[in-house]
């Protein structure tokens, strides 16, 4: 009886074929270039000029409500409005 292989996948879900582990692996012989590879940028985007910091803030009730009901209104996150209203109040860029 043959010996079923269990079919490799990638992070995002997608099943990999003979063909794609064969482009792969041409790639990898053919050499990477190294600062390219260090150029690429994991993780979310910088918000300005550097790495942003999580800042805890409470909100009663009503307010958080108001926040998330404009957010849904605009299509956006909690997060975005609340850097918004901050931005137009402390009259910063």
């Amino acid at each position: 009886m043959a010996e079923k292989t269990k079919p490799y996948k990638t992070k995002t879900g997608k099943v990999l074929t003979d063909a794609d582990i064969e482009v792969m692996a041409d790639e990898a012989e053919r050499g990477y270039d190294v600062e390219t590879l260090k150029a690429r940028r994991r993780g979310r985007p910088m918000l300005g000029t550097a790495p942003a910091e999580v800042v805890p803030v409470r909100l009663d009730p009503d307010l958080k409500q108001a926040v998330e009901a404009r957010a849904e209104a605009e299509h956006t996150t909690t997060s975005e409005i609340i850097r918004e209203a901050l931005r137009r109040f402390l009259d910063v860029a």
